[in-house]
């Protein structure tokens, strides 16, 4: 590391220190701060709830963000990220993405094979309402989330009248971000068009850990080695994403809607650092075809309401890896083709008979039918044969809740779920939520709540041939959280408001792939997992003077996850061990300075060192060094007759840090983008694009 690098990196470190307490549950501002009211009603609805909201600028921070730049750099939870347009994939409070549930507009979107989410698949242009459901607190939507929930929604949020947008982004590396929107909107009809657009040949230049050259003198004597740089390797990607949403309210209280999202995206899968190979002789990609819709009737009354939702996934994903052997002679190793088709329903219900009581009902269901081969499995007698399944399973999830609020300042929330997965019932989820204000002074806040969760295997877990095991059990556990949080502030002045939080969670029945004599892996039921830790979030606002706005948002996590399991074997190493790729702390800082038209933003992100072993060797291998990110961007504003313009600079990676997310795949150093955005003014609106 260079002076220079060493150097910015203690000075990051200071400025985690000052801000690690500043995070980002505060809401939008809008060029002045709102005026902070201590009030004792609050939303029935989140009793108890530990939830991390995202607002609008965060969202819409520019064009080439997916969701899981969104949440590395704005919340606690860890994402385990291969690079752009690869695998990205979140774990909370310790778990496994697996462990993560995500819905978007209601409907699960976890895929069935694999039980996980990849959210580099997600455009934050494509999500106008963002936000974690920590631990207990996704018991309230959904089963399965031992470590908590990410909720993804659209908005008919947009102006009057016939609006459109257009940006264009241009970065390292020849990539190409482009984004358009076509808006109508009047009292009765919504309707809004999204389109994305990214490509990139992805060959940024890194430095090779896992690679030595040798350096010799003039008798060919070694006196010396270097590790060399090299560029990335097979990372070209091209992704395509297009949303359409049309919205009608009766203003009678009825409104429909419906959210249609295709995604067409080509990704090569880049070389490892350990590679030797020729790229040109070798192919490893994966195409996706991913089309997601639902249909949606709310019926609003004063004191209660009704939904339904219907709903259909269909994915289609092609795996390829095969390599030339002679000229122009290429075999074919994994031709691998899976296709998943869901319908899904829901109908939920509310009622509030009086300002002390508040009932819910909620019932849902997935039906999944998929279908996964790899026709190119190669016999003994040396025929190829197609090798997978071919499975449906229904997944049914019903809820009902009673919130209490005897006085103002307390409330009580009690939640049964019941599960079902095929024809295997889980026993009821039971959760218990609890909250009051202790002091009104800063609406200091206490909450507490406690549930049972549970957890099914995957269809790859139990029918991946060969390997899948039908005969594993349901993995499950207690979850308790408390916490304590306030709020803040002066009118016109500042706002100051953030929360501390401890968590403490048991997961029996952990499903891991092992080895086996046979030759391959195959999952078992084989560990008990004891997650527990702290999270510190907090935001700060101020105003110095008229135009100017100081926006400082911050957390941290503190997450043992530790393997509290029985030996697999005398040789067994993990036992009282941390899980692999957990870090043990984690943190992240966000600042924005205001100026009228102007802004800046600066990012930061750290990561502790993760093991990749599960016995924590501590080997060139067996962990990847801690490491910390920074970002900046600079935006300016111009507004002329015909249209709004909005020019931005943005800089990745600012120090150039040289880092690993994941074992023997590289990162790119410091990266730019420039965006500039058109929007007509076709005529008078309620609400402006503004934001890159």
């Amino acid at each position: 590391m260079t002076m220079h690098n060493a150097t910015m990196k203690y000075l990051s470190i200071i400025i985690l220190l000052v801000f690690s307490s500043l995070c980002m549950k505060a809401e939008t501002l809008h060029k002045q701060l709102r005026q902070v009211q201590v009030t004792a009603r609050r939303p029935m609805k989140e009793i108890g709830v530990q939830k991390t909201a995202f607002d609008s600028l965060t969202l819409k921070e520019n064009i080439a963000l997916s969701m899981a730049d969104v949440l590395t750099y704005n919340s606690s939870v860890f994402v385990k990220s291969y690079g752009r347009a690869t695998l990205s994939t979140v774990a909370f409070r310790g778990t496994s993405p697996s462990h993560t549930q995500v819905t978007w507009n209601g409907m699960r979107i976890n895929n069935p094979m694999l039980g996980m989410t990849d959210f580099s698949t997600i455009p934050s242009y494509f999500i106008d309402q963002a936000s974690l459901l920590h631990g207990t607190s996704s018991v309230n939507e959904t089963g399965g989330g031992l470590g908590g929930l990410v909720k993804l929604g659209t908005l008919p949020d947009v102006p009057d009248g016939l609006n459109a947008q257009y940006v264009q982004g241009i970065g390292s590396f020849s990539t190409f971000d482009e984004f358009a929107r076509l808006t109508y909107g009047n009292d009765h009809w919504q309707s809004s068009t999204r389109f994305v657009y990214s490509s990139s040949p992805n060959d940024y230049k890194y430095i090779n850990h896992d690679k030595k050259v040798n350096i010799y003198d003039e008798n060919k004597n070694i006196i010396g080695q270097y590790h060399p740089t090299e560029r990335n390797r097979s990372g070209a990607f091209k992704d395509m994403h297009l949303l359409q949403e049309i919205y009608y309210n009766t203003l009678r209280g009825d409104r429909f809607s419906l959210n249609a999202w295709y995604i067409n995206s080509n990704r090569e899968l880049p070389m490892l650092t350990t590679d030797y190979g020729n790229e040109h002789k070798f192919e490893n990609r994966q195409r996706e075809q991913t089309f997601r819709s639902v249909v949606t009737w709310d019926h609003n009354r004063s004191n209660w309401k009704t939904g339904i939702k219907v709903g259909y996934i269909h994915s289609w994903v092609a795996y390829d890896y095969r390599r030339e052997i002679t000229t122009d002679n290429w075999s074919s190793m994994t031709r691998s083709r899976s296709r998943v088709n869901t319908v899904y329903g829901q109908a939920d219900g509310e009622y509030s008979p009086n300002r002390k009581w508040y009932f819910t009902a909620n019932i849902s269901a997935h039906q999944h039918f998929v279908r996964s081969e790899d026709k190119n499995v190669i016999l003994q007698d040396g025929e190829k044969a197609i090798v997978g399944y071919d499975m449906s399973r229904i997944e049914i999830s019903g809820s009902a809740s009673a919130k209490w609020r005897p006085i103002d300042r307390l409330g009580m929330s009690v939640v049964l779920r019941q599960d079902m997965y095929g024809d295997r019932w889980a026993p009821v989820i039971p959760a218990f939520f609890i909250d009051g204000i202790i002091s009104p002074v800063g609406n200091v806040m206490l909450k507490a709540s406690i549930s049972r969760n549970h957890r099914f295997p995957t269809l790859n877990d139990m029918y991946f041939l060969p390997g899948g095991n039908p005969d594993l059990k349901n993995e499950h556990g207690f979850s308790y959280d408390a916490g304590l949080s306030f709020d803040t502030g002066r009118e016109g002045r500042f706002t100051l408001g953030g929360g501390v939080s401890w968590f403490d969670s048991y997961i029996n029945d952990w499903i891991i792939w092992l080895p086996t004599t046979k030759g391959f892996f195959s999952p078992r039921n084989v560990k008990k997992v004891h997650a527990y830790g702290i999270e510190v979030n907090a935001n700060l606002a101020v105003t110095p003077a008229d135009g100017w706005l100081i926006d400082l948002h911050g957390s941290y996590s503190w997450t043992p996850s530790v393997n509290e399991g029985e030996k697999m074997s005398p040789a067994d190493m993990s036992v009282g061990k941390q899980l692999p790729y957990v870090p043990r702390n984690s943190a992240s800082v966000t600042g924005r300075l205001s100026w009228k038209t102007w802004s800046f933003l600066y990012k930061w992100a750290y990561y502790s060192e993760r093991y990749t072993m599960s016995s924590n060797d501590y080997t060139i291998s067996g962990h990847l060094p801690p490491y910390f990110m920074s970002n900046i961007s600079l935006e300016k504003g111009l507004s002329f007759k015909p249209a709004d313009i909005q020019l931005k600079l943005a800089v990745n990676n600012l120090f150039n840090e040289d880092y690993l997310s994941v074992l023997s795949r590289p990162m790119p150093g410091i990266n730019f983008e420039f965006f500039i955005g058109i929007t007509p003014k076709f005529s008078k609106s309620k609400k402006n694009y503004t934001d890159l």
